[in-house]
């Protein structure tokens, strides 16, 4: 495990940022999750939990808040965050206790949120987070349940509060069942954070205590960063707010970690604030001071009894937690003989791996790992969809790396098929077949080839006398003559052949 760092020494390679004098200033990050449990139904209440219907169709006055309505905890969710606290080496609680967290805004319509305080459900946990300058352990706070509170709609348009001309109110999002995933200060980079949001979702998504997805709010994140001054004291945090996408995260941090630079070397003092990231303008800007613990008055929730959790319990769901990614990870290294990226790529999502490993049941396992982590992702990144809403079958990949194998396609053609396949779902024969993809016979083959090395004589003379770079454009020549039905390493190998090369 490496030691905490600082900025690297000539230049911080995130947003264009130059730091210099690594022993002047280090990092210190922590990170909070707000995560959606994968429930059907609300944490207190039986409304179903919904995203992207009409406002306020699935409420009840205990979601809205309506005096005397009672809360009653919901079973499921506090099954999959002991799931989640145990994928994540958590220690589970015995007895978990809800507060009301006492606060006004017009999303909260009791006045306060329901969550856990000083008797939450998980604690002591950590994530080991590869970075570019090694493996960092990120050790994990707590993990708490609560509430989500209602959202916000800033009518105008940017979108925001500032410059809207009025706000509206969803309510079906208030009382949707929360985790609340808070590190410790262990993460020493803008990097280091974006990888333990990445390796996080990874572990919450293989358990199936969430789906994660950050475009639809089922995943928030909040930074709180500082600066330890040289002499080893600790610096003033702030939280950074308006995270939502981890690429937005790294590039915030490093703005305000810029920010707070040049606030110290100019004299000043930073602050404790909240600060909004606005990554248009590539910007930080303070909101408001930060509020501390004792400003939202917690104290035991009255209507709901403490929570008692029997260690068998725990020890059931322990074991029915699933292969968890990095145990993927490291098992098809081991077992398939893959790279560590490609390795990487595969496991990170449950379903991936899953297609993967039932291509790797018949075709070659290192192929497989080719094909699904180059060209079929790439597909499905450009689609927008995941491996689940694609046309392409396990099946469909077992007979195209067959295909390229036996010699009847090239390679390049296997591409084209493969786009076809994504599109359509055929079989890929058929594609072959209908749009005459097969690769050439050797005679037909060694005819194109000879005709291009008579067409192209200073190039041909060229290779003969040993110059191995025109190789490349005979080979071009050739290819565009077959339009791409042609293997290159054949190609490749016919013309030394014929030129003695």
């Amino acid at each position: 495990m490496s030691h905490r760092h600082g900025f690297p020494e000539k230049r911080e390679v995130h947003g264009g940022l130059e730091l210099k004098d690594r022993k002047a200033y280090q990092a210190v990050i922590g990170l909070e999750f707000h995560v959606h449990l994968s429930t059907r139904t609300k944490m207190f209440c039986g409304c179903r939990v919904t995203y992207g219907e009409p406002p306020n169709t699935h409420v009840c006055p205990v979601c809205l808040g309506h005096p005397g309505a009672l809360p009653v905890a919901n079973e499921r969710a506090v099954e999959l965050g002991v799931m989640a606290g145990l994928a994540l080496n958590c220690r589970v609680a015995g007895r978990a206790v809800f507060a009301r967290k006492n606060y006004f805004y017009p999303d909260l319509p009791k006045g306060y949120q329901i969550s856990q305080y000083e008797e939450p459900i998980c604690t002591g946990g950590h994530i080991d987070v590869p970075t570019s300058e090694g493996t960092v352990r990120v050790r994990i706070r707590r993990l708490h349940l609560e509430e989500d509170t209602a959202k916000n709609v800033h009518v105008g348009e940017s979108g925001r509060m500032h410059g809207s001309v009025g706000s509206l109110i969803d309510f079906n999002r208030s009382g949707v069942p929360l985790m609340e995933i808070v590190t410790e200060p262990d993460i020493p980079s803008p990097e280091a954070a974006r990888q333990t949001a990445v390796r996080l979702r990874e572990i919450l998504q293989a358990v199936g205590a969430s789906e994660a997805d950050m475009e639809k709010g089922q995943m928030r994140c909040e930074a709180n960063v500082s600066l330890r001054n040289p002499d080893g004291t600790p610096g003033t945090r702030t939280e950074l707010k308006n995270i939502n996408s981890f690429r937005f995260m790294e590039r915030g941090l490093v703005r305000e970690l810029r920010r707070q630079r040049e606030v110290l070397e100019s004299g000043g003092r930073v602050e404790q604030a909240t600060i909004h990231y606005d990554p248009v303008a590539d910007e930080v800007h303070e909101l408001r001071s930060k509020e501390f613990a004792e400003d939202y008055r917690y104290f035991p929730e009255p209507d709901l009894l403490p929570l008692q959790l029997s260690p068998a319990w725990v020890e059931e769901l322990r074991r029915r937690l699933p292969e968890l990614p990095e145990q993927t990870r490291r098992r098809f290294v081991e077992q398939y003989g893959l790279s560590e990226a490609d390795a990487a790529v595969l496991a990170a999502e449950r379903e991936l791996a899953a297609f993967y490993e039932r291509v790797a049941s018949e075709a070659d396992p290192r192929q497989a790992a080719n094909w699904i982590s180059g060209d079929l992702r790439a597909l499905l990144n450009e689609a927008q969809v995941g491996i689940s809403g694609s046309k392409v079958r396990p099946e469909h990949l077992v007979e195209l790396i067959r295909l390229v194998q036996e010699g009847t396609i090239s390679r390049s053609a296997a591409k084209t098929v493969l786009g076809r396949v994504f599109e359509s779902g055929e079989r890929p024969s058929r594609v072959v077949e209908r749009e005459g993809l097969a690769q050439m016979g050797a005679d037909e083959l060694g005819g194109i080839v000879d005709e291009v090395i008579s067409s192209n004589p200073e190039e041909a003379e060229r290779v003969r006398n040993g110059d191995q770079k025109v190789v490349g454009f005979l080979i071009g020549q050739v290819m565009r003559a077959t339009r791409g039905q042609a293997d290159g390493g054949r190609v490749r190998q016919l013309i030394l052949e014929r030129l003695g090369s």
